[in-house]
């Protein structure tokens, strides 16, 4: 089977397959799922990069959530390869999959996370596969193309980078720890996150938004960063790096510590040692309580103005 990326690129997708399938499976074979999950997400990432040196032509949906071709090629891939093998697995895609029997499996299905991102030709997106057992994550995978690095965990059996085990960071305090956020592509003047950065910001060593939850997640799980947070995503969006964070030993809640249902929209992930921390913070700024004002951008140049001649 080929699938045909434009400008005469085209793409072997089951030779792929198959390849994936034998080295994931040397590396990991302790795993119920993730071998396979893991080829899948890989031909779906090979899918993706085509496209992305290819660089095609971006359509949109909605107000400014970017659509590309790519996103539903490889959404098409990763449903037949559900299909041909697990045909009794429920799935919802990002891009409109929905196969509704009633099973115990729920694949939840991101095939191109960071689309933004993917639109623009900045290199930070990704695959996930997130697989639900009677509404219990059960395996997930998170495939980063760009940097050939595949995230993986099922439940209770760790979590691992490219077949080798990881684990949260040991960072023990909010003003120490690096963090992750997230902003909507869309409607984002009704959000409330940016008092949020601009609070957590002053009280850690930094906040970083790089445009993908999923990568955000398993930059947690990783220890590459020592918590993350964001509201309003969907299940296709964390099922999956949800998992890989508690299998590495972190903690996920939501926004007020209670433990997360699989369609929960707003999460906090963390190491566990900040967590406390940061909920508590969380807590003081939906009070109003200590929040330090935005500087006021004309006073800033007149200041560095001022500066300026002085020196």
């Amino acid at each position: 089977m080929r699938l045909s990326l434009g400008q005469g690129h085209r793409l072997c997708l089951f030779p792929a397959y198959r390849s994936c399938c034998r080295i994931m499976s040397q590396h990991i074979d302790h795993f119920e799922f993730v071998p396979q999950m893991s080829a899948i997400a890989r031909e779906a990432g090979a899918l993706l990069m085509g496209y992305f040196r290819a660089r095609v032509k971006i359509e949109y949906k909605g107000d400014a959530d970017l659509v590309t071709e790519a996103d539903r090629s490889s959404e098409r891939l990763i449903l037949e390869r559900i299909q041909a093998q697990w045909p009794s697995h429920d799935v919802i895609g990002e891009e409109g999959a929905r196969i509704e029997r009633g099973g115990d499996y729920r694949w939840y299905v991101d095939p191109l996370d960071g689309t933004t991102n993917f639109a623009h030709g900045f290199p930070v997106f990704c695959v996930s596969l997130g697989l639900a057992f009677q509404g219990e994550r059960k395996a997930a995978v998170v495939y980063d193309p760009t940097r050939d690095e595949l995230f993986a965990a099922e439940r209770g059996r760790g979590a691992v980078l490219n077949g080798e085990r990881i684990a949260v960071s040991k960072t023990p305090k909010l003003v120490q720890s690096l963090v992750g956020t997230g902003f909507p592509s869309h409607k984002r003047h009704k959000n409330p996150n940016i008092y949020f950065y601009h609070q957590i910001t002053l009280r850690s060593h930094g906040v970083r938004r790089a445009g993908s939850a999923a990568l955000d997640l398993t930059s947690v799980a990783a220890g590459r960063l020592d918590g993350f947070w964001e509201f309003n995503l969907n299940s296709w969006d964390t099922a999956a790096g949800i998992l890989i964070v508690e299998e590495a030993g972190g903690k996920v809640t939501g926004v007020d510590g209670h433990a997360l249902a699989i369609t929960d929209r707003d999460v906090v992930a963390t190491n566990g040692f900040i967590h406390s921390e940061i909920l508590d913070e969380f807590q003081e700024i939906f009070a109003g309580r200590g929040l330090e004002p935005l500087p006021d951008p004309r006073e800033y140049r007149k200041q560095a103005s001022r500066s300026s001649e002085n020196s």
